[in-house]
């Protein structure tokens, strides 16, 4: 690890203030409440995929000191190729593993918050980097499932962050990696280089491990009944990206201090909500992947007192798309409202639906793109929306359906 003659790090050639860079927001892990009721929620209810299952008894019930806790399998869940974009986890099985409450506690439901940089070598170096830097490091090495090699560490609240690369992609079966070839999984900062995929899987084959043994999601439970934009699906509406994530946080210019100068945030905008400071920053040319807010603004938006997770934002593919999920989401019983559109400033029409737990899912179709000069559209330049009114069409912005791109099938 060794900075160029500026002060500042070599990343992959461009001179950088971190030895790495943050690209998106890959997957985030929620601790539940209800954990059978939030994953019939997220799979049929927001379209998530389960991809893998991580049984703690082997399939056998719960031993006597978990008893009357309810599932308490890990589960993986994925939206698009990534094998996993959402993991979830029961909250009160994860306390009782961690009873000094240095990771999980009654007011933390976040099991981690996961951000893609652009190589192993990143990884490797963030590590060492953020580690000699005071940072409260949590773990490194290589997951299973999910292949993707990763660091941890936490913020000031507590919160654990994973910076990683490289994750398992879903192919068009459906099928995860086999378990069999888990014996990839690392423990500790790796030794640089590593083999790549293609001769993980020859060393599989070799092995004699069957490359369709690993796990397929079963929706047969379900009707594709919907005509979504040309295909048929369970649902009237396709998620295409995750995020922006927003946070309640106990000291805002600690936590801005974090995430801008440990993990490389740019601020882009900020706003007052109910008299509170709200801050949102990007690392990718989006307006904000990550909102921070001070904890006393939970109460006055009315928002769960039982998770410092402020809202979890789905993009979905269109603005007809949003409309739809709203209607099929209250129609099943679900809770929605708008928030203060000081909330989600950068956005265009939004709308925060409530899981079983209560957490706000933040909807929408729409984010601001931040172009070369990193500035953001001014105010007046902003599509006026009045909250309550959902007009059938919208006229085009200038960055309508601009960004990062969804790849792959719908389905």
């Amino acid at each position: 690890m060794a900075r160029a003659g500026t002060g500042k790090f070599d990343v992959g050639g461009v001179l950088m203030d971190q030895p790495f860079k943050i690209r998106r927001l890959g997957h985030f892990g929620m601790n539940t409440q209800d954990q059978a009721a939030m994953i019939r929620f997220y799979t049929d209810a927001l379209g998530f995929k389960i991809v893998d299952v991580r049984d703690p008894f082997k399939g056998g019930p719960n031993p006597p000191e978990f008893a009357g806790m309810g599932d308490c399998k890990g589960y993986f869940t994925r939206y698009a190729s990534d094998h996993h974009a959402l993991v979830f986890y029961n909250h009160r099985f994860r306390m009782a593993g961690d009873p000094d409450g240095k990771r999980f506690w009654p007011g933390n439901t976040i099991n981690q918050i996961t951000w893609q940089v652009g190589s192993l070598h990143e990884v490797v170096e963030g590590h060492k980097w953020l580690e000699s830097e005071g940072c409260d490091m949590v773990r490194a090495g290589r997951d299973m499932p999910g292949s993707n090699w990763h660091t941890y560490l936490k913020d000031p609240d507590g919160h654990v962050n994973e910076l990683y690369y490289g994750i398992e992609q879903i192919g068009w079966t459906g099928h995860s990696k086999p378990w069999d070839m888990f014996y990839r999984e690392f423990s500790e900062v790796p030794e640089l280089p590593q083999m790549n995929e293609y001769q993980e899987v020859n060393e599989a084959l070799e092995k004699g491990i069957d490359l369709m043994s690993g796990y397929r999601t079963n929706e047969e439970h379900l009707a594709f009944d919907k005509d979504v934009d040309g295909i048929l699906m369970p649902r009237p509406f396709k998620t295409v990206k995750i995020g922006p994530l927003g946070l309640f946080v106990k000291d805002i210019a600690v936590s801005i201090d974090f995430y801008t100068h440990r993990l490389g945030f740019i601020i882009t905008e900020e706003a007052t909500c109910e008299g509170e400071r709200v801050v949102f920053l990007r690392n990718n040319t989006e307006h904000h992947s990550l909102t921070l807010a001070p904890t006393e603004l939970r109460a006055k938006l009315g928002l769960s007192d039982h998770t410092s997770t402020m809202s979890f934002g789905l993009q979905l593919a269109n603005y007809r798309q949003l409309r739809d999920a709203v209607a099929f989401l209250t129609a099943q019983g679900f809770s929605a409202r708008e928030l203060p559109p000081e909330m989600s400033l950068g956005m265009d029409h939004n709308i925060y639906v409530f899981d079983p737990d209560g957490q706000a899912v933040q909807l929408y179709f729409h984010m601001e793109q931040v172009g070369w000069d990193g500035k953001p559209r001014k105010t007046a330049e902003r599509r006026a929306v009045q909250q309550g009114n959902w007009p059938e069409t919208l006229d085009a912005l200038p960055d309508s359906y601009t960004g990062e791109p969804y790849l792959g099938p719908w389905n």
